[in-house]
């Protein structure tokens, strides 16, 4: 082709990826609908947030809405909350809704609240529609021993004022359930709990629970109370179990300590037969010495002898002697017949 109509035509496209890449930094179609809108912002801002490496859609959109809200609120204060991690299109929903619910909500309280990590449009929601928490299931003893399980529901709306440094749902459903382990365990009997289970709530809901935290109590009610287990007989029955191990275990000691001291007392008495033996065999060696040495005649030994004879004589005859079924008797009376 001829020199004359290509570099035209290189122009030509030289210029459209120019005009290409200016139209790609520069976000000439936000500026537009900013115009159309009535929002007045300037070519020169969108560059600015490209350099700042914000995206010109999330100030221009929610400011866009935010205008036609009528809300007060600058491209400089949303760009501030962006770059400090905010969620900008977040923040000026929850401003239309609380500006819409006659709600007293500013700027600066919404991002701040949006920062320390609450969501600021459930709780705008929330100021209007409040939400029902519902605590897990509390068991109670009363005085009479008895365990009573409830369940409580509690309506709750958020407090704005609070939300930034307030406790939450957490601390609410700790507290209610304190307040209802207090509650029954105060009654001395469990069936003035089963009658009457809007004691719970009026007295829980008199001890001020919403107390530094970012909720506002409205009511507590007793969705479901139940009996449970007998909790006073089952310790009873424990205390008991635990009295009969240690008496047992006292008595075993008493036991183990009565067979150790007939033991000892058979080793005594072993003891002492061996030294009976030992004496009477040192009697025949006295013997031999008295005869030795004429301190004993033989008329003396043979005089013992019988002695001892004699005393072994009548040892026998008491062992075989009448029995005890009374058959020596029978042959008495024989006799003397």
């Amino acid at each position: 082709m001829d020199l004359a109509v290509l570099i035209p035509l290189f122009l030509f496209a030289v210029g459209i990826i120019v005009v290409s890449i200016i139209l790609s930094f520069i976000p000439v179609g936000l500026w537009i609908s900013a115009l159309a809108a009535g929002v007045k912002i300037g070519i020169i801002t969108l560059i600015g947030m490209r350099l700042r490496r914000v995206p010109p859609a999330r100030i221009v959109n929610p400011l866009i809405k935010a205008d036609k809200a009528g809300l007060a609120v600058t491209a400089n204060q949303l760009e501030a909350h962006y770059l400090a991690g905010g969620n900008v299109d977040r923040v000026i929903d929850a401003l239309i809704a609380a500006e819409r619910a006659n709600i007293p909500l500013a700027f600066e309280r919404a991002a701040a609240i949006d920062l320390a990590g609450r969501n600021v449009l459930e709780a705008v929601q929330m100021s209007v529609n409040p939400k029902v928490i519902e605590t897990p299931l509390i068991s109670a003893v009363a005085k009479d021993g008895i365990e009573v399980k409830a369940i409580a529901r509690v309506t709750v709306r958020a407090n704005i004022d609070r939300l930034v440094g307030g406790a939450g749902e957490e601390t609410i459903i700790a507290r209610v359930g304190e307040g209802v382990v207090t509650t029954v365990g105060s009654a001395d009997h469990h069936k003035a709990v089963l009658e009457n289970p809007d004691m719970i709530s009026r007295t829980v809901l008199g001890k001020g629970l919403d107390a530094g935290t970012a909720f506002e109590i409205l009511s507590i009610d007793i969705a479901d109370v139940d009996v449970g287990r007998n909790i006073g007989a089952q310790l009873q029955t424990d205390q008991a179990e635990a009295d009969k191990r240690i008496a047992q275990a006292k008595a075993e000691e008493r036991r183990a300590m009565a067979v150790a001291r007939e033991q000892e007392m058979k080793a005594a008495v072993q003891e002492m037969r061996a030294k009976v033996v030992e004496a009477e065999a040192q009697v025949p060696e006295a013997m031999a010495d008295a005869l030795k040495n004429g301190r004993m005649g033989v008329m003396d030994y043979y005089n013992m002898q019988n002695i001892l004879a004699d005393t072994q004589m009548r040892d026998s005859i008491s062992k075989t002697g009448p029995k005890a079924d009374g058959s020596g008797g029978e042959r008495g009376q024989r006799k003397d017949r």
